[in-house]
């Protein structure tokens, strides 16, 4: 974590990730795709998501998720950011002259050797099926569906441990505190994603979020009764509603939005642990 002298206000506290583990070249043309803004709106123009718009120009990155080159080795050849996510991303050079992006993994560095087996050998960066990998072992990119690619555990810092194989699942506690079951037969790589200080940023100013692409929030209790419930008063007053609200009056904190007659409810083994209970 790289911080700043407090030459301004803003820079007092203003912290960045230290980018002097990445590979200083030119990103992959042939991986590179643009994808429009559209700041929130929908295809009437109506915004259907709040407090997006602007930001610099991004160009988006092809990461392949599902790594599916099996028992072809590869050589990680660089270490770059990727300005569509938190996590670092790492080219890999494979042995039949293919390149490709996959997510960086913590400690990856050029030069390393990795490679997809179904029952490859237990080290950081390599990718095999969950009932390979031995128990207590962390894994990030993580297929549900055998063959769909990683779905889970990708965001910097992130991963899943696995705690048991029991027939055809493997019981994996998630990032969120949750336990479940996931096929046993679905690939993950083992370790964790790269970047794991990036929780640790501190923003510093708004012109930086603005950079982002994040647009201001408005406190819903700064404005009128026919704009928020928790509006209205005079000067500044408490929200005057028993729960938080959205905008739109649905409850807000400490209300249960998962459908009961989801499919999945029947794997999870132990719900996530709230924020609030901790």
């Amino acid at each position: 974590m790289k911080k700043y002298s407090p030459t301004t206000p803003s820079r007092r506290h203003m912290t960045v990730v230290d980018y002097s583990v990445l590979t200083k070249i030119e990103p992959m043309k042939s991986a590179l795709i643009r994808i429009a803004h559209r700041a929130g709106r929908n295809n009437q123009g109506r915004i259907t998501t709040r407090h997006q718009g602007g930001g610099v120009k991004q160009l988006y990155r092809m990461v392949d998720f599902k790594q599916n080159k099996i028992d072809i080795p590869a050589r990680i050849e660089a270490i770059e950011y990727d300005p569509y996510r938190s996590a670092f991303i790492a080219r890999a050079l494979y042995k039949d002259g293919e390149r490709r992006y996959i997510l960086a993994g913590k400690d990856m560095k050029e030069g390393d050797e990795i490679i997809t087996a179904e029952s490859a050998i237990v080290k950081n960066g390599n990718r095999s099926k969950l009932k390979n990998i031995p128990t207590s072992y962390m894994v990030y990119n993580i297929e549900l569906q055998p063959g769909k690619g990683g779905q889970m555990a990708k965001s910097a810092g992130s991963y899943a441990q696995v705690l048991a194989h029991e027939g055809k699942y493997t019981s994996l506690k998630l990032p969120s505190g949750e336990v479940r079951k996931v096929l046993t037969e679905g690939y993950a790589t083992m370790g964790q994603v790269s970047n794991h200080e990036h929780n640790l940023v501190n923003i510093g100013k708004a012109g930086r979020s603005r950079h982002l692409g994040i647009r201001p929030t408005v406190r819903g209790k700064a404005m009128n009764p026919c704009d928020h419930p928790h509006g209205g008063g005079e000067g500044s007053q408490p929200r005057g509603t028993k729960r938080l609200k959205t905008a739109w009056g649905k409850i807000a904190g400490g209300h249960k939005t998962r459908n009961k007659k989801k499919r999945s409810t029947s794997l999870i083994i132990k719900r996530r642990v709230s924020v609030r209970n901790k």
